[in-house]
């Protein structure tokens, strides 16, 4: 039973994911339609309301659920507590306050409020990134070493995330300035 509930957490962590992925990806496009004219700007956001709010439903929402049913029901059938799947606890239960920030930030587009630009979004959309990677690298480690080198690794990981970001916008500027 606890590898049947464990393929199924696996695959909704994995719908999840690309739903938030794409998600906050949309929200940047959303950002960015304010660059573009009257008209088009205002196809666009249609186009994104709708396609954020069947992502949202559709995908993001019962997959996250689905994820939290059966990571509980397989942490049941574990048994047990170890440091590594109490801290994996506390990451997922910070990825799903990033959920609801990501919600929070649709509501505030809806609205017509658009706080953050296209650089801070693409920013927060590898949040994601770095709570995907801290939580495999715990569960396949498991070992409070592992766990350190594995805290570390993330922290260099995010780094060079960053230093992308940057890098990226750099090149956006200077491709924009040329046309």
């Amino acid at each position: 039973m606890y590898l049947y509930v464990k393929a199924l957490h696996i695959l909704f962590v994995v719908t999840w994911f690309a739903g938030l992925f794409y998600f906050v990806r949309l929200l940047i496009y959303n950002t960015e339609a304010a660059t573009r004219d009257a008209v088009a700007r205002d196809i666009l956001r249609d186009q994104y309301r709708g396609q954020l709010m069947r992502l949202w439903r559709g995908i993001t929402v019962p997959s996250a659920v689905l994820t939290g049913i059966f990571g509980l029901w397989m942490w049941h059938l574990y048994g047990s507590n170890p440091l590594w799947l109490i801290t994996k606890f506390g990451f997922v239960l910070l990825l799903y306050a990033y959920h609801a920030s990501c919600w929070w930030l649709y509501k505030q587009q809806l609205r017509g409020e658009f706080r953050y630009s296209g650089t801070f979004l693409r920013i927060w959309n590898e949040v994601a990134t770095i709570f995907l990677v801290a939580i495999v690298f715990l569960v396949v480690l498991k070992n409070t070493l592992s766990m350190v080198w594995g805290l570390l690794g993330l922290l260099g990981f995010i780094v060079v995330l960053m230093a992308a970001i940057g890098i990226y916008k750099k090149l956006r500027e200077k491709n924009t300035g040329k046309s």
